[in-house]
């Protein structure tokens, strides 16, 4: 048994610690031991056969600690006893949607393994979306719902009764080829949501649990807390933490309170939390405002417009976007009114997927993410529709007679004259600098003032 014991150690004081189905075992504080897992009504271990960082980062995750690049294997904290629950663990994720919904893919080996509609039914997807931590599975969706990916096919027909707790429990026994075409997907219930403001990136904080929706009391709520709500969400950076039921008060149970997040964690569930259900009033009821938009390929305050969706950014349609929205745009991200308002991808096409809903601000909001949106999609809107704003405070510096916006000779503005700078010790980390500011990645090169001629003026 001493050599098939998968053993962990995690950074964060007790000699055990326990989140539902798993806990950690003689180590020295609450977040390092021996990996036990209950199953079938006993505590047994897990066998350390390919077990990783990917595996460390679920039990860190589950048991609520930061995640740590040092796991421990051949029974560091000492052999268990009774059952070897686990071998060859490898965890599953959603790839392709949000972190609750995404064609749904297995690592064996080093490789990550597509799984084919035709050997995956609803047992398997309760698994699925109860591991993830996402609630009852929504819809089981076959044909490559999520793209194809260009991951390989897992063929093998898993045999998942529902009751497992995690995938790799469920039996499997070898099924026919499968192509690409025929990937699964699988959407799960997010145990998070955001209400009261017509937006999936602000509103009043509520969270599934026990199959009933209930808020979260504002004690204790601040920004780390907030910021685990937005990234949970795919919706970029926390700006604001609001108090007071700012979105309106909520109905039915306060569920949790006095939440400890670092902001590192993967799901708000997994923040120190006293237990579920309080006594507590919904005038206390917790919000939360997300960053909803970034300006691409341009300076801070110049490019092409981003907003996030699903844990990933899009373009938008400069069908669905007009001055009004500029004008939150550009108020959010602190760089004044908007100057223009450019189509036809002013500012490159991008790599991004298209966010073709109809944007519908007023144009006082504080934040795009308060702004409502339709739910008619503009057909036919291709890269090269994308939308590019140019914001009056977009910046005090210009790169001039290079071949793109992010090479040329440098050139400040002063008192609204534009003159050059001065190459008197001008190095590398000046030019970084620089760069970053005009959202040109990294500095490469610094270079003479031949390169890109002489400039005129002060």
């Amino acid at each position: 048994m001493e050599n098939c014991l998968t053993l962990i150690f995690l950074s964060s004081v007790i000699k055990l610690s326990t989140a539902g189905n798993v806990r950690l075992v003689d180590g020295n504080d609450s977040c390092a031991g021996r990996v036990e897992v209950y199953y079938d009504g006993e505590w047994g271990t897990v066998c350390h056969d390919y077990w990783g960082l990917a595996n460390t980062a679920v039990v860190c995750r589950e048991l609520g600690c930061d995640e740590t690049s040092n796991t421990m294997r051949s029974a560091h904290f000492g052999p268990g006893s009774g059952k070897i629950w686990m071998d060859d663990v490898r965890c599953i994720r959603l790839v392709g949607g949000s972190r609750c919904s995404g064609r749904l893919e297995v690592p064996h080996g080093n490789t990550w393994y597509t799984v084919c509609a035709a050997v995956f039914d609803q047992q398997d997807a309760e698994v699925v979306c109860r591991e993830l931590d996402c609630g009852a599975p929504v819809q089981v969706l076959g044909a490559a719902a999520f793209d194809k990916g260009d991951a390989q096919m897992w063929t093998q027909e898993i045999q998942c009764r529902g009751n497992e707790y995690q995938f790799a429990l469920c039996p499997a026994s070898p099924s026919q080829f499968c192509s690409h075409e025929n990937g699964v997907s699988v959407v799960c219930a997010e145990t998070v949501r955001l209400v009261g403001a017509n937006s999936g990136c602000a509103g009043r904080v509520e969270v599934l649990h026990d199959g009933q929706w209930g808020t979260v009391c504002d004690v204790g709520w601040d920004l780390p807390d907030a910021a685990v709500v937005c990234k949970e969400l795919g919706c970029g950076e926390a700006l604001t933490a609001p108090k007071g039921a700012h979105f309106g008060e909520g109905s039915g149970r306060v569920w949790i309170s006095d939440l400890q997040c670092t902001g590192s964690e993967f799901t708000l569930t997994n923040c120190g939390l006293y237990g579920w259900g309080i006594e507590a009033n919904h005038t206390e009821d917790a919000g939360v405002i997300c960053s909803g938009v970034r300006l691409v390929g341009g300076s801070r305050c110049s490019g092409r417009v981003e907003v996030p969706h699903d844990q990933t950014w899009m373009s938008v349609c400069d069908a669905v976007f007009d001055q009004q929205d500029a004008e939150v745009v550009c108020r959010e991200l602190d760089c004044g009114a908007p100057v223009q308002v450019l189509g036809a991808a002013a500012f490159h096409k991008g790599d991004a997927q298209m966010w073709t809903q109809e944007i519908q601000c007023r144009g006082n909001e504080s934040y795009i993410s308060l702004c409502p949106t339709s739910s008619s999609l503009k057909q036919n809107c291709t890269h090269e529709n994308a939308i590019g704003l140019l914001c009056s405070g977009y910046t005090d510096l210009r790169l001039v007679n290079g071949p793109d916006v992010c090479s040329g000779r440098i050139e400040h503005q002063y008192l609204s004259k534009w003159g050059t700078v001065c190459d008197a010790c001008w190095d590398m980390r000046a030019a970084s600098v620089l760069c970053r500011q005009l959202n040109c990645g990294i500095a490469v090169s610094v270079v003479g003032s031949d390169w890109f001629g002489e400039g005129s003026g002060e």
